[in-house]
């Protein structure tokens, strides 16, 4: 089941953050910066902030009232070269990868909101980017992630045809 996320979801909303997250970005192993950024982050505070701004909305994908993953769409944020509005972030447990999971939290947030929105994925989440690929988004650009003085490279992905998936 999708729906819109509500204040007490946001425990789970950071629980599931750092399991995805340092599954992601910390393929060789833990190290401090990635260990303050991700517990200072990822914060049930962090979520319900998110929740208060109205230009954000956070959708979430329940099976048998487990939090299994989450979409978050920013409708006021921009990138030069692109139209629309941005997903923030779209997180799905790693144990229900290929499950159409992530596809129908899309679908989801494009039709509440409309097309066309972009994206952004770290260079070496393969698995995002061949996710991407796969739904017919093409890298339109890139961004730049700073953790602590280190600058981690980031594709920007949109549909550059006309319409959504």
């Amino acid at each position: 089941m999708i729906r819109k996320a509500l204040p007490s979801d946001c425990l789970n909303l950071a629980a599931l953050s750092l399991q995805v997250w340092l599954h992601t970005y910390a393929p060789q192993g833990i190290r401090s910066s990635l260990s303050q950024y991700a517990l200072s982050t990822f914060t049930e505070e962090y979520f319900i902030k998110l929740l208060e701004t109205e230009s954000v909305d956070i959708r979430v994908f329940e099976q048998d009232s487990h939090l299994i993953g989450f979409i978050v769409a920013d409708l006021n944020s921009t990138f030069e070269g692109c139209s629309g509005y941005e997903i923030v972030t779209l997180y799905v447990s790693q144990h229900f990868h290929g499950k159409g999971v992530g596809r129908q939290l899309l679908k989801e947030i494009e039709h509440a909101h409309g097309c066309p929105f972009w994206l952004s994925a770290w260079v070496n989440n393969h698995d995002a980017i061949g996710f991407y690929h796969k739904l017919g988004f093409n890298i339109v650009g890139e961004l730049t992630f700073n953790l602590e003085g280190e600058q981690h490279r980031n594709h920007v992905f949109a549909y550059t045809d006309t319409s959504c998936g």
